[in-house]
């Protein structure tokens, strides 16, 4: 079992990344006032001391302690670090990501240090946004001087702050967005802030006020115990626990092709520069979260040196799963990153992708991060070479040769991080080959509208499609597999304004009932829906109860006529409007598909 010390907005990503893992476990809040929710979570509320936590611990069986508490709340810490050391628990911190510490703002070690810093500068007047729980350690300076205190509206900090003897006069409310309205009305001669991050409004805390000439004093955020492992974001979390509680997650996460290559990529850089390279190092993921990637086999030669990355996505079943990414480094005279195609890596051949045609099949999202990989190291020019053996045969096996990617693989990724089985790879992979049809349709004097898109759900249905759509290019037919609105809504996003899609009856059925992603774990054949149905088409008695006992979807095939043709005509009725609503504009035509290749629908 796991225990979530949250209350914060990491608090709520850390329950949201461990939920998804269908596995219980606790998460506990000083105060029942965050609300939160979750199909495996145990809710808990009020603080527990060293010895309450060792017994729950114990209790419990608690392998593993997630601390993603306020930065600020020191004594939670010191409790979570001397419970660990007791029953030799690891620790995982969820950390706020920090802006770097603005030169405009006066920081301080601790509160002590703040009021001695605004007594010597001669502060009378001061606008204080660290919360009502700072109330007692700024009294020496709210007892003499005019303080106003921001708080939460609500009956417990009011109760707290008069407890504590603070002057309802001067307190103010919080609201978003806040502080230069605040600043307008109380013109303080200073703010006090503490170093929140930036789920704490830092940032704009400080940019209010410096705007209005205010200075701001900040406390630095405390250190944490030693011994703890620091993560900043769900990804890091989840390679934590997969790490140290192994089997919490059914299936490990692992990194896209285009993490490796940012690794590796930095990694020959660094030795480029004649830096020293360990055994990983650490890139920065799109969503800002900093991780670290093992890296090997760096080489230097002449003017360039090379790394490698062994690609690791975790249980997802991804071709390039234990292959090298390699990254070659290079000077330049040439201002900027030119990046290169080596060994295994495809080039780009069609439109669509966003990238040029006949450059090597490197994507954007890779292409950016590996830019802000050495742009941070390096502002010189540089080419950037990725290279993957044995990637011409594994592109085979991939959907890269019907966008277009010829002679390779792409490196690709828009998180960097692989889920096992990802639903959104899969539509992320369902957008690019839709943005190739578009494309394709421009550079044939054509538009989405003249050029039907066929979906379907895989190679089956496609080969029963393609042959009554015998003239259509390849990139025209793209396989939806489960994620019928998923797909849809993104041909609407591209500017399709004519689908054909084919449904199995198996997944119809499911479809008919107004479910849009028709995968297993979501939903199974409501048999008592479909005996509804059959009844309300004007089916007979004896075809309505056949459909009830039916054990496969299929067997609807083999209903008598005329019932075969009022069930099939209500069922494709029902199909047509569930997938209107995500697909409302264009042209839409429905196709029922039996398992011989029959069609029925417009």
């Amino acid at each position: 079992m796991i225990l979530i010390l949250g209350g914060t907005t990491e608090g709520r990503l850390a329950l949201r990344v461990l939920d998804a893992a269908g596995t219980p476990f606790f998460y506990s809040t000083k105060d029942g006032f965050q609300q939160v929710s979750g199909l495996n979570v145990t809710l808990l509320s009020g603080a527990m001391d060293d010895r309450q936590m060792v017994d729950f611990c114990q209790e419990n069986d608690i392998r593993l302690i997630v601390d993603a508490a306020h930065p600020f709340a020191s004594l939670l810490h010191a409790t979570v670090a001397s419970v660990a050391a007791e029953l030799s628990l690891p620790v995982v911190r969820v950390e706020r990501q920090f802006p770097q510490r603005d030169a405009n703002v006066r920081w301080c070690r601790d509160y002590e240090d703040a009021l001695q810093c605004l007594e010597s500068d001669g502060v009378t007047r001061l606008l204080a946004l660290t919360g009502v729980r700072t109330i007692p350690a700024l009294k020496p300076f709210w007892s003499r001087h005019q303080c106003y205190m921001r708080i939460l509206d609500r009956d417990s900090s009011r109760e707290e702050a008069a407890c504590a003897g603070f002057d309802p006069e001067y307190l103010v409310y919080y609201a978003e967005d806040d502080v230069a309205r605040l600043v307008e009305d109380i013109k303080p001669q200073a703010i006090l802030t503490k170093e929140s991050g930036e789920s704490g409004g830092f940032e704009g805390k400080v940019a209010a006020a410096l705007e209005a000439g205010i200075p701001v004093y900040a406390v630095q955020r405390p250190q944490m115990p030693e011994g703890f492992e620091t993560v900043t974001g769900e990804f890091g979390l989840r390679k934590a626990v997969e790490r140290l509680l192994p089997g919490f997650f059914p299936l490990r996460s692992g990194f896209t092709t285009g993490a490796c290559a940012t690794a590796a990529s930095r990694a020959a850089l660094m030795a480029l520069l004649g830096q020293p390279v360990g055994d990983s190092v650490s890139v920065t993921f799109p969503d800002g979260e900093v991780l670290d990637l093992p890296v090997n086999d760096i080489k230097v030669s002449d003017g360039q040196a090379s790394a490698a990355v062994i690609k690791d996505a975790g249980d997802d079943p991804d071709v390039t799963n234990g292959h090298t990414v390699i990254s070659t480094v290079r000077f330049s005279a040439e201002p900027g990153i030119k990046f290169l195609r080596g060994e295994g890596v495809g080039v780009v051949t069609l439109p669509g992708l966003g990238l040029p045609l006949g450059g090597p099949a490197i994507n954007r999202v890779p292409r950016q991060m590996i830019c802000d990989a050495l742009s941070e190291l390096y502002d010189g020019g540089l080419e950037v070479e990725i290279s993957v053996p044995g990637g011409r045969e594994l592109a085979l096996k991939t959907f890269n040769p019907k966008v277009g990617v010829v002679d390779g693989i792409s490196i690709i990724g828009t998180s960097g991080i692989v889920r096992p089985f990802s639903h959104e790879a899969f539509v992320d992979a369902i957008r690019k080959e839709i943005e190739v049809f578009v494309a394709c349709c421009q550079d044939a004097s054509e538009s989405p509208a003249q050029i039907p898109l066929v979906l379907n759900s895989g190679a089956r249905s496609e080969a029963f499609l393609k042959a009554c759509y015998v003239d259509l290019p390849p990139q025209a037919f793209v396989h939806y597999g489960n994620y019928i609105g998923d797909t849809l809504r993104v041909a609407g996003e591209c500017g399709v304004r004519s689908v054909v899609i084919g449904v199995m009856i198996g997944k119809a059925v499911k479809l008919a009932e107004g479910h849009l992603d028709t995968h297993s774990r979501v939903v199974t054949v409501n048999h008592e829906f479909l005996q509804a149905l059959a009844l309300e088409a004007g089916c007979s008695e004896a075809s309505a109860q056949a459909v009830a006992q039916m054990t496969l979807a299929r067997e609807i095939w083999t209903l008598p006529e005329p019932d075969l043709t009022l069930l099939l005509k209500a069922v494709h009725s029902r199909c047509l409007a569930a997938c209107r609503s995500a697909f409302s504009e264009g042209g839409l035509t429905l196709l029922l598909i039996s398992e011989d290749g029959r069609l029925y629908g417009d």
